[in-house]
């Protein structure tokens, strides 16, 4: 199989690189999470002009219609500069579930704020006590005639104090854990009765705990079929999962990198530490790791791609379960080792090599722990 990019994604791929290198210093990241919302503005823009905020987008809406390879080389370039725009957030999560809803009206009037830059978005599906299951969903949807009036609260909404408009799941029928009865409903960021408490995560980046109380919605609001909402949620997390593990390679290929850069010039007993084989050998396990990351990421794209047809849903779903389960166990791998060969320094705040471990550890927690998946794997496996 053919693994090397086609012009236009090496292109892309160039492009971000440039970006990276010339506005993500460690510096000027602690500039951009210390705003209110946790990112640059600027930077956006420029994210919009570029056109990267198109790719995943059909060309009717003004899209690129990218595929999942290009999705993938431009979420391993953002993880080697630890952006913290929200491309993920807005429109990979929000833009995503747009996509799939089959709202032509709503398609039509947000997705093309979504690529000029002007409209931000979140997805709130994520609950108190729920961990990692998208079915358990306990804020609900009373029907109010043409109306729909939503309560409950939501926690950890990626982008929440940026965005202007959140999906948000809710129950429409059924019980607490059916996987039926969930409706998805865009809700104004200012709506009355929608109050958002940010606080910031642990890798830096700003999220909001949103509680809805008597947040009244239409019929229009609706994302999807109404109690269909499951779907739409999951195919959006297989996506993101994906995503996430690209942005997760680039951050280990980064700090595996830089712990070799390290290793020439550190110099104890009068060698650079480098020379000794013990660290030789956790450098080579370090490499060992980063590439089967790689390995189950390229594997878990390629079945995400609409011409794979000679796979099933449970394939793809195995893959990608694979795929977050090492992302977890890699990224604990890498991150460790590249703090210990570095030292005390590489627990300090002004190494970039602490910030880079804190993200992969955030993105593992992200829909599901390496755990949560290697449970998953196995059920399906022995199904």
């Amino acid at each position: 199989m053919d693994f090397d990019l086609t012009e236009e994604q090496v292109l892309l791929k160039d492009s971000i690189s440039r970006f990276v290198s010339d506005n993500y210093d460690l510096e000027s990241r602690r500039g951009y999470t210390s705003s209110d919302t946790g990112f640059s503005a600027e930077n956006w823009q420029q994210f919009a002009e570029l056109g990267w905020l198109s790719l995943p987008f059909s060309e009717e809406h003004g899209g690129f219609g990218g595929n999942a390879v290009d999705l993938m080389v431009v979420m391993e370039e953002l993880g080697k500069g630890l952006v913290v725009e929200p491309f993920l957030a807005t429109v990979l999560l929000f833009g995503g579930a747009l996509s799939r809803s089959g709202n032509t009206e709503l398609q039509g009037s947000l997705i093309p704020s979504i690529i000029d830059g002007s409209l931000h978005g979140a997805l709130a599906y994520h609950e108190r006590g729920s961990r990692y299951a998208l079915n358990d969903v306990q804020t609900t949807a009373t029907s109010d005639g043409d109306s729909y009036v939503l309560d409950g609260e939501k926690t950890v909404v990626f982008n929440a104090p940026a965005a202007n408009k959140i999906i948000v799941s809710a129950r429409t029928s059924g019980d607490r854990y059916d996987d039926s009865g969930i409706s998805l409903f865009i809700v104004d960021a200012n709506a009355p009765g929608l109050e958002s408490t940010p606080f910031k995560m642990m890798d830096g980046q700003k999220v909001c705990n949103v509680k809805l109380a008597s947040v009244a919605v239409t019929n229009a609001d609706l994302v999807g079929e109404l109690g269909a909402g499951l779907t739409i949620l999951e195919s959006v997390s297989r996506s993101a999962i994906v995503a996430l593990a690209a942005e997760a390679q680039g951050a280990m290929q980064v700090l595996y990198e830089s712990t070799v850069e390290y290793s020439k010039t550190r110099e104890q007993f009068g060698v650079a530490i480098g020379s000794f084989q013990v660290l030789q050998h956790r450098m080579v396990d370090m490499f060992a790791a980063c590439e089967e990351n790689r390995s189950l990421l390229y594997r878990a794209v390629c079945s995400m791609d609409e011409d794979e047809a000679n796979l099933n849903e449970r394939d793809i779903a195995m893959n990608v379960h694979a795929l977050k389960t090492m992302v977890g166990r890699s990224g604990k791998k890498i991150g460790g080792e590249a703090i210990q060969i570095h030292g005390g320094m590489g627990m300090t705040d002004e190494l970039a090599i602490g910030h880079f471990f804190k993200r992969l550890m955030m993105i593992n927690t992200a829909f599901g722990d390496a755990d949560y998946h290697q449970r998953k794997f196995a059920s399906l496996a022995n199904a």
